[in-house]
């Protein structure tokens, strides 16, 4: 698991140094992250939460949803394929730390659930959280190049990030085995955070899929097969 979320997103950063992936086909690709990650928490983990009867639980959804949007202050909306250049005349000056210190928060938070493998849905989990990845490190890694950062210090922002979510499910793994109390309590809390954040970023990028108000069928039909498999691993 900790290999996977590590390497998926080490590949999928380090094409953007072998292939143009364009805006376009980059926004086909969160579309279709953004489709599952909502079909997921529908479909699997708010169903499967609310089974558990955690009190207010609702309350830490929300809490993750408004999380969402003050962590996006720092990191610029690059979750759903925001890219902003900050371009300098030094190089060592152009690295936007706030956006850095923003995604790894999320990235952080992300992982801390899948600490908990008694879930049945923690393969849905965390094939969303991968899926959700790949764009991220191909957006951040586009934007690190283009902001006058040699390649090296970007693949080593790119490890960096890399590791981020599997520090969050080791963090949590720590925290639950030493945990004196309701275990399950903390992990349903954690997972409604994640929850809330999942249903920002996904709304994000579904809603802004339709340019201009403008029906677009390539993108509705990656949208539809983006929920589709979602329904596949029901």
């Amino acid at each position: 698991m900790y290999l996977l979320l590590f390497l998926s997103v080490i590949i999928s950063g380090m094409s953007v140094l072998f292939i143009n992936i364009s805006n376009k086909n980059l926004k086909f690709i969160l579309s279709f992250s953004g489709a599952y990650l909502f079909a997921i928490s529908v479909l699997h983990l708010i169903p499967e939460l609310y089974l558990a009867h955690t009190p207010n639980i609702g309350i830490y959804i929300l809490i993750g949803f408004f999380a969402q949007i003050l962590l996006e202050f720092l990191s610029e909306g690059i979750e759903h394929g925001h890219i902003h250049v900050h371009k300098h005349e030094h190089a060592r000056n152009a690295f936007p730390y706030a956006m850095m210190i923003g995604l790894s928060i999320h990235s952080f938070l992300e992982g801390m659930p899948l600490a908990n493998l008694s879930t049945d849905s923690h393969s849905s989990l965390l094939t969303g959280i991968v899926m959700h990845n790949i764009p991220i490190a191909m957006a951040l890694m586009t934007m690190l190049l283009q902001s006058n950062i040699n390649k090296t210090r970007a693949i080593i922002w790119l490890i960096v990030f890399a590791s981020i979510t599997p520090l969050g499910t080791f963090t949590s793994y720590a925290i639950g085995e030493n945990l004196i109390g309701n275990f399950s309590v903390y992990f349903d809390k954690i997972m409604a955070v994640v929850i809330g954040i999942f249903l920002h970023i996904s709304t994000t990028i579904l809603f802004e899929s339709s340019e201009n108000h403008r029906f677009n069928s390539i993108k509705f039909i990656i949208i539809l097969l983006g929920a589709g498999f979602a329904l596949l691993t029901l």
